[in-house]
């Protein structure tokens, strides 16, 4: 599950990096939640830290159903 939710995050980083921001997988449980912490302009800015999460979050278990939630730590 670790690296499909890598690939995904490989599909995704140039579009955020564009923007300044980027994300790390820093750890998938069994159970299928995927933390992940945010970087760069994203960071520090709770509304758009909640958004992307979202925005993130719907496309990790688009592509890795395995994936039930995705978290930022």
């Amino acid at each position: 599950m670790r690296e499909k939710i890598q690939a995904v995050l490989r599909e995704i980083r140039p579009l955020l990096q564009a923007d300044g921001k980027d994300i790390e997988l820093v750890d998938v449980s069994k159970d299928g939640v995927a933390q992940v912490r945010f970087q760069g302009a994203c960071a520090d800015c709770r509304d758009s830290l909640l958004s992307l999460k979202e925005s993130v979050e719907r496309v990790i278990r688009e592509r890795v159903p395995e994936v039930r939630e995705v978290v930022a730590v």
